[in-house]
């Protein structure tokens, strides 16, 4: 054990409330004292945080392929309506950069069509299609410049699911439908498919240096980009794990051996041991400059990197909005719920309970200084104040902080606990005397403040 290091008390004339990191108006910044460093092979994989500021770092969407695969599927209209407040979120700098559509059926290219039509430049429409040459058709006739192509890499995939004879039969049959895209003019955007179940020195390096040898050969605005997909939820972001699962050593082969650029690498992850978001940052920070998402999380069995999380830990990366527009957020949520998709109410940024506090100790944090139990300033980003639920746990602070909200006032104007006694009475009371066990409804609280506070009801009812 090392000696014990003494650590003397500093007084302060003022709180240091650390405003560096937490600046009230942004989600908490993301800083790091010294580059972290992984190790490959014996040598240092460090990674750069100032070059996350500085890189043109990305959100990609597939909330209408992946996504649609763990619900029904959506109807025109509300793809359309979707894709319209994606592009709304992310804002003129396109953040969110691309999204991605099935091709197989009427309805899909009428939406395609549809999405198109609204002008956005941003998220860019792709494809998606099986690694089959024949489905360039599809993609050349709707006219998209990029498609991704299943190109399943892991030997469970290869041997057991594709029943290729051999690994050279597979990547030749991949390497053709690459060919195929080249010759169709469009680029091809390759998903490796359980890659983090995958042999990679045997299989997945070799493919990769065949794709970039090919795509020299081509245009350079078709040459291939690479989905890292982690189609089981195996990967890990914690330094010294092993190949296949440690994504910053997959990050490091595929851009530091066979050379693709941070700007063709993108990463996809699913949920399955509760992982996805933190997984899709560790990308980012090694070197992948785009992750791909699904609002809020939808995706097959165990669901994808939610979007709008990544959207507050891009903000919490990058130090700033970078043009993006965080009320959508709320908008999209709301607009979700029309369409039967269910969001827990203590979903982080949009569950209805995600800022709403029951203890009477937490109510009386957020009346001396929301900052104590609000994570950053939600009304202002998002359009969601805090909030109380009353229930026989929150006490006056909790009544007060409920009656100022209903009321609107803020500042001077807020009444004490004084005033409003004869409220926090009533509500002991349903405890105490009555027996009651549930929460207190809004309809039963504006009730009491019409009878207890007039004179402020009078006001707010005529705002």
């Amino acid at each position: 054990m090392s000696a014990r290091k003494e650590h003397p008390l500093v007084e302060v004339s003022e709180p240091n409330l650390l405003p560096e990191i937490f600046d009230y108006n942004l989600p908490p910044l993301i800083r790091f004292d010294q580059p972290a460093v992984e190790y490959i092979d014996g040598k240092p994989v460090p990674f750069d945080f100032n070059s996350v500021k500085t890189r043109d770092i990305v959100i990609t969407d597939t909330t209408f392929r992946d996504g649609q695969q763990a619900r029904p599927p959506y109807t025109t209209e509300q793809m359309v309506r979707l894709y319209d407040l994606l592009a709304k979120l992310g804002g003129p700098n396109g953040v969110i950069r691309q999204t991605e559509f099935f091709l197989y059926t009427k309805n899909d290219r009428e939406t395609l069509d549809r999405c198109r039509s609204l002008g956005h430049k941003y998220p860019e429409c792709t494809g998606w299609i099986r690694a089959v040459k024949g489905d360039f058709r599809l993609v050349k006739e709707a006219g998209l410049k990029e498609t991704g192509m299943l190109t399943s890499c892991s030997d469970y995939h290869i041997f057991n699911k594709l029943k290729f004879k051999s690994r050279k039969e597979c990547m030749d049959s991949y390497c053709d439908v690459v060919a195929a895209a080249f010759e169709a003019g469009v680029r091809p955007r390759c998903h490796l498919e359980d890659l983090t179940r995958a042999d990679i020195e045997g299989f997945v390096l070799p493919f990769i240096d065949r794709l970039m040898r090919m795509s020299e050969q081509a245009p350079p605005e078709l040459s291939v980009k690479i989905r890292l997909c982690d189609t089981m939820g195996f990967g890990i972001s914690y330094p010294g794990a092993e190949l296949p699962r440690s994504i910053p050593k997959l990050i490091y082969k595929l851009n530091q051996e066979c050379g693709v650029p941070g700007s063709r690498l993108e990463w996809h992850g699913h949920n399955d041991f509760h992982k996805v978001h933190i997984n899709g940052a560790t990308a980012w920070l090694y070197g992948c400059d785009a992750v791909n998402t699904t609002l809020f999380g939808y995706g097959e069995r165990t669901g994808n990197p939610p979007l709008e999380g990544a959207i507050i830990e891009y903000i919490a990366l990058k130090g700033s909005l970078c043009g993006i527009n965080t009320p959508v957020i709320t908008e999209l949520a709301d607009y979700m719920r029309t369409t039967g998709t269910p969001i827990a109410d203590n979903y982080p940024f949009v569950g209805k309970s995600f800022n709403t506090t029951q203890a009477g100790i937490h109510a009386g944090g957020l009346r001396a200084d929301e900052r104590i139990y609000n994570i950053f300033d939600t009304a202002k980003l998002l359009g969601r104040p805090p909030r109380v639920t009353i229930t026989d746990k929150s006490g006056a602070d909790g009544v007060t902080l409920w009656v100022n909200d209903y009321l609107g006032l803020t500042g001077e104007e807020k009444l004490s606990k004084i005033k409003i006694h004869k409220v926090a009475r009533w509500v002991m009371d349903q405890y105490e005397k009555e027996g009651r066990l549930t929460a207190i409804s809004d309809a039963e609280l504006e009730a009491r403040v019409m009878e207890y506070l007039p004179e402020h009801w009078e006001k707010r009812k005529k705002q």
